[in-house]
């Protein structure tokens, strides 16, 4: 009979805090099925859990260590600062803090804190729908349903810390805080693996899709190689594409930048103003920007060329730069003979997005262009230069 009250209590302690909403109606109902209870998400009560793990832990100054450590109430703290705190060295610290998270550790692995194998069974099945891998911010606004804060990210990492069955990545100039399925390899590999996707990307020279980069790559699923992708710090990505972080097509930190973005998007020439539009329709951060601002921009950056009234390319489609005229002038210069002047506004029209009747204008009143047969023309003769 001890028995089954013993189990019957730790089912309802894992109910409680793994799904509370659940837990209530099962208080409400003793364990009858109710059928017209509304099927609702599985919910974690983190707050509780990390209490239940933290309650544990019999030493003040221990519990002290790891919630400064971990960011479980403020900000994380450096073994330093701890050390000044508490008035220890920080190795001391360290030694603490090692050891404090084997002895918990253990105690979850023997089922003596029955909250960390329930959520750590939670994560693996949130985890395997997300390549098996994530940033802990994915994973923690996965686990909760929400946009997580600071301290829930904080938790949900500590929590991860603690599970046999998870491989937590440490962050640091390289890589991001992550969590992966134990299975999928221990941190040293997991790390070698995100380089392998930097360095694919840096020998390509320009950004990549996920399906590319799988097709390069030898994974069970794209997801998997979306997670990597995700855990790296070099990279960042705009829509489906990834490149370096340095690469405004995948990282637009200014308005120039934002403009090549937009324009090569479209792959078409763009008005100013449509740009101007595009750009505030974006998931760009800062994008709250003036139409005249982006006409000054693509006024100054080389990168863009006016091809009509407004209208803009980007210079690496071939379009010319300069006036209309400039361009009838560069065509006849490259021509061996005179051109008709539907062959002319032919060739005009492949560069810029002109009226027909602007090209015939300046053909006729520029002093550059001379008619030397019915509707033939040359460029007038350049003096010699002495």
């Amino acid at each position: 009979m001890f028995d089954i009250m013993k189990n019957l209590f730790y089912s309802e302690y894992i109910e409680k805090i793994t799904n509370p909403m659940q837990s209530e109606v099962r208080q409400r109902g003793r364990y009858h099925i109710m059928s017209e209870a509304p099927k609702t998400e599985t919910t974690l009560d983190i707050n509780t859990i990390v209490e239940t793990i933290l309650g544990t832990i019999d030493q003040e100054r221990e519990r002290e260590i790891i919630t400064r450590r971990f960011g479980l109430y403020d900000r994380k703290e450096t073994l330093e600062q701890i050390g000044e705190l508490l008035g220890i060295t920080r190795e001391r610290v360290r030694q603490l803090e090692k050891a404090i998270l084997i002895r918990l550790k253990i105690a979850a692995e023997e089922g003596k804190i029955p909250a960390v194998p329930a959520v750590e069974k939670q994560i693996v099945r949130d985890l395997s729908e997300m390549g098996r891998l994530a940033t802990v911010t994915d994973l923690a606004n996965k686990l909760l349903g929400k946009t997580a804060e600071p301290l829930e990210r904080a938790r949900v990492a500590f929590i991860a810390e603690l599970a046999p069955n998870l491989t937590v990545v440490n962050e640091n100039d390289n890589y991001r805080h992550a969590v992966a399925i134990k299975d999928f390899g221990d941190e040293k590999k997991i790390r070698t693996e995100v380089d392998a996707i930097v360095k694919a990307i840096k020998k390509h020279g320009e950004p990549l899709t996920i399906d590319q980069l799988h097709e390069q790559l030898n994974y069970e699923h794209p997801s998997q190689v979306r997670a990597l992708a995700s855990v790296s710090k070099h990279l960042a990505h705009l829509k489906d594409l990834w490149g370096l972080i340095k690469w405004p097509t995948v990282n637009p930190k200014n308005i120039r930048d934002k403009i090549y973005v937009i324009l090569a998007e479209n792959g078409k020439p763009l008005h100013f103003s449509e740009i101007a539009d595009a750009i505030k329709e974006s998931n760009f951060s800062r994008k709250n920007v003036t139409t005249q601002a982006i006409h000054n921009e693509l006024i100054k950056d080389k990168r863009f060329v006016l091809i009509g009234r407004g209208i803009y390319a980007l210079d690496s489609w071939g379009y010319s730069k300069g006036t209309v005229a400039d361009t009838i002038a560069d065509i006849l210069r490259k021509s061996e003979e005179p051109l008709h002047r539907d062959e002319i506004v032919k060739r005009v029209l492949k560069n810029r997005q002109v009226k027909e009747t602007t090209i015939l204008l300046n053909l006729q009143s520029k002093p550059q262009f001379k008619r030397v047969a019915k509707a033939t023309y040359s460029l007038v003769e350049e003096p010699a230069k002495k």
